[in-house]
C-alpha cells in the first residue's frame, strides 16, 4: 500500500525528525523511537536553543507561555508558539512555526513545521505532517477500548503491533472541529475531515470525509 508509505504522506524536508522518519517504511513505525531520537538529537542543537532542563530544548525565537507545562524529551522549533496552559507531557518534537494552543495536550508526537493544534486538542502517539491543522476540540484516540493491538485498515489491513497509536496526518490535512480520529487512522495529504466526524481507517489523499459512507474526491 504505497499510499501509506512515509514519503507518500509526508515531506520530510519540513521536520527535524527526518533522520528518524526516513528510516521507516510506514510513519507509525517511528513512534517507538521518538523519545530516544529527541534525547540524542537535542544534544546536537546549538546556541540558538535554550536548554532549561536536561532533555528540553527551546529555540530562542519560540514563544512559550509561562503557564505551559513541558515534560521530558521536548524540542520546540523556531517561531513556534506554545500557548496558555498547553500540556506537553513527554516525547514531543515540535516544528518551526507550529502552534500548540490553550489546554492542548501532546504525548509522544512529531509535529512537522507549520502544524496547528490550537484549541483544546489531544494528540497522542501520532505524527502530523507539514501544515496539518486540527480544529477546536479535535482529538486523536490512541488506545482501543479493548486494549488490543492497533491495525491500519485500508484496501488491506496492516497490523502495526502497537497498543498505542493515534493518527497520521499527511501534509496539509484539515481536521474539523470536535472530530475524533480513532486508533490507526491515516489521513492522506490535502484531505479534509468534516466537523464532528468519527473517523477510522484510511482516508485517501485529496479527499473530503463527510462520514464513513461518503468520502469524495476533491475536484481539481
Amino acid at each position: 500500500m504505497t499510499e501509506l508509505f512515509t514519503t507518500s504522506l509526508l515531506d520530510l524536508s519540513h521536520t527535524d525528525a527526518k533522520p528518524l522518519l526516513q528510516g521507516v517504511q510506514y510513519p507509525w513505525q517511528a513512534l517507538a523511537g521518538i523519545g530516544d531520537f529527541i534525547a540524542d538529537f537535542g544534544k546536537t542543537l546549538g546556541e540558538e536553543y535554550l536548554h532549561p532542563r536536561e532533555t528540553v530544548w527551546i529555540h530562542k525565537t519560540a514563544k512559550v507561555a509561562p503557564t505551559a507545562f513541558l515534560g521530558e524529551r521536548v524540542i520546540i522549533g523556531a517561531d513556534a508558539e506554545i500557548r496558555h496552559c498547553a500540556f506537553i507531557r513527554s516525547n514531543a518534537q515540535i516544528g518551526k512555526g507550529a502552534v500548540v494552543g490553550n489546554s492542548t495536550e501532546l504525548k509522544n508526537v512529531i509535529l512537522f513545521d507549520g502544524v496547528q493544534v490550537p484549541h483544546y486538542n489531544y494528540v497522542g502517539d501520532s505524527i502530523l505532517g507539514y501544515k496539518a491543522h486540527m480544529g477546536a476540540g479535535a482529538i486523536t484516540s490512541n488506545v482501543k477500548a479493548d486494549h488490543s493491538l492497533v491495525a491500519v485498515r485500508g484496501k488491506e489491513t496492516i497490523h502495526t503491533h502497537l497498543k498505542k497509536f493515534g493518527a497520521i496526518l499527511g501534509d496539509f490535512a484539515e481536521i474539523g472541529c470536535s472530530a475524533v480520529l480513532n486508533p490507526g487512522t491515516v489521513v492522506g495529504r490535502k484531505s479534509n475531515v468534516y466537523p464532528l466526524s468519527m473517523v477510522r481507517g484510511v482516508i485517501p489523499p485529496d479527499s473530503i470525509y463527510k462520514n464513513k459512507n461518503e468520502v469524495i474526491k476533491k475536484e481539481p
